[in-house]
């Protein structure tokens, strides 16, 4: 058994604790995409970016914005766009969805958006295990939500601060606070030294 638990192996297990949750039985390229789309938002700079590029210009910030953007890219820029489109508000709407239901645009946009999103990503890749989760997520959108809702709910990554910071706020500074979130959560069973040495590898 190993000590320490990387956020990708946590990620792995909460994931599939949820899929459980919901009764949802999906084949393995589902679970493993929502493991990343959660490691991926564990950094909040990925959910909410600058309203300008690095040349300046300004960046759609409506996901109907974001969608009619992405319809005038070439394939790969667009592919970007409509991922990220995707990607965003089924993490919104798992993580967040408490707090857009008291706003006028409501889960509903978000899922009607993140689905159409993943439906064009499905009809142009040329991965079709990659199209075949697309096509389950625009299909299933709301079932996901849910997904992420139990996980938002019965685990740490709903907090403002992440696994990844938390973990690297213990390793930096030793913090107990940190470390005693940690092991509630089952991220760290081992000391500060062995853990900045298995940071290393």
């Amino acid at each position: 058994m190993s000590l320490f638990v990387s956020p990708k192996e946590y990620f792995a297990e909460i994931v599939q604790e949820g899929l459980r949750q919901r009764r949802l039985v999906e084949f393995p390229r589902v679970e493993a995409y929502l493991v990343d789309l959660l490691q991926h938002y564990m950094d909040a700079r990925n959910l909410f970016e600058s309203e300008h590029d690095e040349q300046g210009q300004r960046r759609p910030q409506t996901l109907a914005e974001m969608y009619m953007t992405a319809v005038h890219l070439e394939d790969t820029a667009r592919g970007e766009m409509l991922k990220k489109l995707g990607d965003r508000s089924l993490y919104i709407s798992g993580f967040f969805g408490d707090s857009l239901s008291r706003k006028i645009v409501d889960i509903d946009y978000y899922a009607q958006m993140g689905g159409a999103a993943y439906r064009d990503l499905a009809e142009f890749t040329e991965d079709e295990m990659l199209a075949k989760v697309y096509r389950t997520f625009s299909r299933r959108f709301i079932d996901y939500v849910d997904v992420l809702t139990y996980i938002s709910q019965s685990t740490l990554v709903q907090s403002n601060e992440s696994l990844l910071r938390l973990y690297d706020r213990y390793l930096k500074t030793g913090s107990e606070l940190a470390r005693e979130k940690l092991v509630e959560k089952g991220i760290l069973t081992i000391s500060l030294e062995q853990a900045k040495k298995a940071r290393q590898f």
